[in-house]
């Protein structure tokens, strides 16, 4: 596909993708909407966390 190559290590696998989003012109969004879907499908496992305990964590941090 033009616009998308893979990165391949030293033997010869496929390692990461680069996506020429100026290429892609019309479908950055498509490719961003791509990338956040596998974010959270890569998240769907993690611990879930109340409002309350979160909350708390943020303003430790000075986050809020």
């Amino acid at each position: 596909m033009k616009g998308v190559s893979f990165v391949t290590n030293d033997k010869n696998e496929k390692i990461a993708v680069q996506i020429d989003l100026k290429v892609l012109g019309k479908h950055q969004e498509d490719v961003e909407d791509l990338l956040d879907i596998i974010m959270a499908e890569r998240r769907k496992e993690d611990e879930d966390i109340s409002w309350e305990s979160a909350k708390r964590e943020l303003k430790k941090a000075g986050k809020l």
